[in-house]
Formats: structure tokens, C-alpha cells, sequence
């Protein structure tokens, strides 16, 4: 692998005590002698900023680090005194959070309704059941309980909760692109978690390229992608998984009958113009499955790489524009 591809794959999730969220950045030299990097950790898993040399990314370290910051008392629902956290704990009726909470959440029901509920924000205590998160108790009602008005989320019934871990980094990722942007620096790769956004160019002139992990083999490509201009995020087994009996159980939960997704999908791939639908229709298209996940893909016109198992083999399985962009 060239020293300035970057391996895609997922590692953790939105969501770990305040104390421990973020952590001071880092500056220094990339591995490729044009290129200098920041990197610093946020929701129990890392970032970094890769830059042409020169562009003076240390700059922004601090205005990232806030922006995460944000992002996190928001929507953590590790988090007792984040936006999400206050509405699950809320009766029915409307409750005011900020303009970027109502709108991930809008993103997310708008994914929940295209893809029948594969993506639900409301699935967060059976997630919690299986091992994958803080939030206890008996799973009340769905999606449909959950509106958006303005800077109002709406519950039709009290006991109804809000996760947004499924989309909340790929908002995160948005808004460090925007931060970038705003500074002038619009030649960038940037990653959070494995979820990548890429701005311009490499130095070379060429797309950033960008490696989806084998998920059968971690550390191995199983795909390279020229990334430019657009976001990839990747769900699977890799990252939050354990196994019983032989069958691996993922943090991923399939809304439909409240058990984490598994079987001959292994990860799914999605690109998009922005990295909060990315990471959301590649929560939605992993729990969707290996079946339902190509043909949800197909009918939204969704760009995605499916790797399935199948007799020994890891197959892909491509919709959209995913293949123009391969290497």
C-alpha cells in the first residue's frame, strides 16, 4: 500500500464519557514528504487532517477540537447532559434543541423512511441490550414516534429515545470539512473513525486514495477508491463485534426484528456528496442486509460497495456511482 493511501474501516462510535472524549491534537509530518497531518482523538476513536505542506493546518487544531466538542454534548447519548440525552428523558411533546441536532435527526428519519425503518434513531435500548451502549430499559415505540419542527424534536410518547450514533460522525466529519473551508484550505483529506472526506487533491494532482478494509482480513484492502470532492463511510463487523457459537453479533442492530445484523454481508461502503449521509445510509444498508441493503441502494440511487461472503469468497457488489470512483 502507498504511504499516502489511507485505510478505510470503522472503529468505535459517537459516544464516551465527557472526560475522555477529545483529546489534544497532534502536528506533524505526513507520511508523504508533501504532506503535513493533525491528528487528535474524539468519540473513543481518532482523527487526523492530511494536507499539502504549507497550508498551516495547525491553525485550525483548535477550532476542530471545538467543533467535535460540540458535536458531542449534542448527540453522545453517553453523554446525561447532551441534547439527545435531555429529549429521551423528556415526556411527549416538543423539545428544544439546536438547529444542527434537529437536523441530523431529520436526516435520519428522512433514511428511516426511505429504507423502512433500517435506520431507526429509537433502536438505542435493544442496541444497549446486546452489549453496544448506554441506553437501558424497554425500547418504546419507532421512528415514526420521532418528528422534527425548527429546533424542535417532537415525541409522541414519553419513553421514546434518540441515538444518533448511526449518523452523528459523518456530521462531525462535515463539520471539520467546513472548518477547513472556511480557512481557505481546500486541498485536504480528512478522516474520523474511519469515515473519510475528501477535498481536492493529493499533491500530485491525482484524488486522495482510499483503501476499504477487507473485513475479513483487517489491515488489507479489499477495494481502492480516488476520493475527491465526496465522503465514504463503511459499516460492518469489524469494528464493535463478538461472537457466540461460531456467529459474530455486531453493534449494528436490525430495527425490524431488534437483533444485531449478521450473516454473508460483511460491510457496506457508501459514497456521497457529504459525510452525514454517508455514514447514514451505510448504518441503514448493513442493517438493511445482503438482500434488501443492493435493492434499497438501487431504488434511492444510493452509491455503495456491498462485500458479501459467499462459498469462501468475499464478493462485491456495487451500486450507483461506486464503480467510477474505484482505482
Amino acid at each position: 500500500m502507498n504511504a499516502d493511501r489511507y485505510l478505510l474501516h470503522r472503529r468505535g462510535f459517537l459516544g464516551v464519557t465527557a472526560a475522555a472524549a477529545l483529546t489534544l491534537p497532534r502536528i506533524g509530518r505526513a507520511e508523504a514528504g508533501a504532506l503535513d497531518r493533525i491528528t487528535g482523538r474524539a468519540f473513543a476513536t481518532g482523527w487526523s487532517i492530511v494536507a499539502p505542506t504549507g497550508r498551516a493546518l495547525a491553525r485550525v487544531a483548535g477550532a476542530i477540537e471545538a467543533a467535535l466538542a460540540r458535536v458531542d454534548r449534542q448527540m453522545s447519548p453517553w453523554r446525561p447532559d447532551s441534547e439527545t440525552s435531555a429529549v429521551s428523558a423528556g415526556g411527549a411533546g416538543l423539545h428544544r434543541v439546536s438547529p444542527e441536532t434537529a437536523g441530523v435527526l431529520e436526516t435520519a428519519l428522512d433514511i428511516a423512511g426511505e429504507t423502512g425503518g433500517c435506520f431507526d434513531p429509537t433502536v438505542g435500548p435493544i442496541v444497549g441490550s446486546w452489549g453496544f451502549g448506554p441506553i437501558a430499559g424497554e425500547r418504546v415505540g419507532d421512528w415514526r414516534d420521532l418528528s422534527v419542527a425548527g429546533p424542535r424534536i417532537g415525541k409522541a410518547r414519553a419513553g421514546v429515545t434518540i441515538d444518533l450514533c448511526g449518523i452523528a460522525k459523518g456530521w462531525a466529519l462535515d463539520r471539520m470539512a467546513a472548518i477547513l473551508a472556511d480557512e481557505g484550505i481546500t486541498d485536504a483529506l480528512i478522516e474520523l473513525g474511519g469515515e473519510l472526506r475528501g477535498l481536492g487533491l493529493h499533491p500530485s494532482g491525482r484524488p486522495w486514495q482510499v483503501a476499504v478494509e477487507n473485513p475479513d482480513d483487517p489491515g488489507a484492502a479489499a477495494a481502492v477508491l480516488g476520493l475527491s470532492g465526496e465522503a465514504v463511510a463503511t459499516s460492518g463487523l469489524v469494528a464493535q463485534s463478538y461472537a457466540v457459537g461460531g456467529r459474530a453479533y455486531g453493534h449494528i442492530v436490525d430495527p425490524r426484528d431488534g437483533r444485531p445484523a449478521a450473516g454473508a454481508l460483511r460491510s457496506v461502503s457508501v459514497l456521497a456528496a457529504d459525510g452525514t449521509t454517508a455514514d447514514g445510509w451505510a448504518t441503514a444498508l448493513f442493517a438493511a442486509g445482503p438482500e434488501d441493503g443492493p435493492e434499497f441502494a438501487h431504488r434511492c440511487d444510493v452509491s455503495a460497495l456491498f462485500l458479501v461472503a459467499q462459498d469462501g469468497r468475499l464478493l462485491p457488489r456495487m451500486t450507483g456511482r461506486f464503480g467510477e470512483v474505484l482505482l
